[in-house]
């Protein structure tokens, strides 16, 4: 599993999330503790919003702990909003493009989950894509398949339900290749202006994700483990849920792709 944070608020040094904080997300990457594996040491990216429409990218297949210019990155860039990850990876080769975060035109996204019996519905998958958003796509993760498919489902204009709507594409493929039907899910994607998070499972197991009023800055803090902050009150997001982060605060409401698919049954 892999670890992350993403920040929106006034802008802050990156590493202030990234490398500065006890527990920071680099020491995360070789000493996690609420994750099945303790190192995530497949590379690592950052994607941040700055004088552009289009966020900036940073990935290598270093170890974030042993990448000395991330540190130094961190240190000199100042964003309102930006999105960190460090991978661990549980299906995918170790190279730059599968990396998170993926980034397409102002959209950013990076994902800790998985998608059960991926290699057996990848095809059917991907070609639910465009030829525009198949070209898109540079690596051979679920999640950065995910990420465009929700693209492809109108993550322009309903964030939530494009998400939905991908995952359910994916567990209905799931079902008609007769693999596990599981999707763990805890996400967090931004366009520039307002920052969202998803968490969720199909089973008991979703994979976690906090919540924080500042951390550092005026604005929130989104991660998957709490730094070791005494000034910081941490708040566990529950699982089925989406969370929205404007220059307003934060709001969350229920997240639960199968229940559109019930209430259409009950209506027929």
């Amino acid at each position: 599993m892999c670890r992350w944070a993403a920040y929106r608020g006034t802008p802050i040094p990156l590493e202030q999330i990234v490398s500065a904080p006890g527990h920071s997300l680099i020491e995360q990457s070789h000493c996690a503790t609420q994750a099945k594996t303790a190192t995530n040491g497949d590379g690592f990216g950052i994607a941040w919003y700055g004088e552009r429409p289009e966020p900036g990218l940073y990935r290598d297949v270093l170890p974030a702990w042993s990448d000395c210019n991330l540190k130094s990155l961190a240190r000199q860039i100042r964003s309102p909003l930006f999105l960190a990850h460090v991978r661990a990876s549980t299906g995918g080769a170790t190279s730059r493009d599968n990396c998170h975060p993926f980034v397409n035109g102002t959209w950013s996204f990076m994902h800790n989950g998985q998608i059960a019996g991926f290699e057996k519905i990848r095809r059917p998958m991907e070609a639910a894509l465009s030829d525009r958003l198949y070209q898109a796509r540079h690596g051979t993760t679920d999640s950065e398949l995910l990420f465009l498919l929700a693209i492809e489902f109108g993550l322009a204009t309903d964030p939530a339900g494009a998400f939905a709507a991908a995952i359910r594409f994916a567990l209905s493929e799931a079902a008609r290749a007769g693999v596990t039907e599981l999707v763990r899910f805890t996400a967090a994607f931004s366009d520039g202006r307002t920052l969202h998070a998803i968490r969720y499972a199909t089973d008991a197991y979703a994979p976690t994700l906090y919540s924080a009023p500042t951390c550092g800055g005026q604005g929130h803090c989104l991660v998957s483990e709490p730094f070791h902050d005494t000034d910081t009150k941490w708040h566990e997001i529950p699982a089925g849920s989406f969370v929205t982060l404007t220059a307003d605060g934060m709001r969350s409401e229920r997240f639960d792709p199968m229940r559109v698919v019930a209430e259409v049954a009950a209506v027929a």
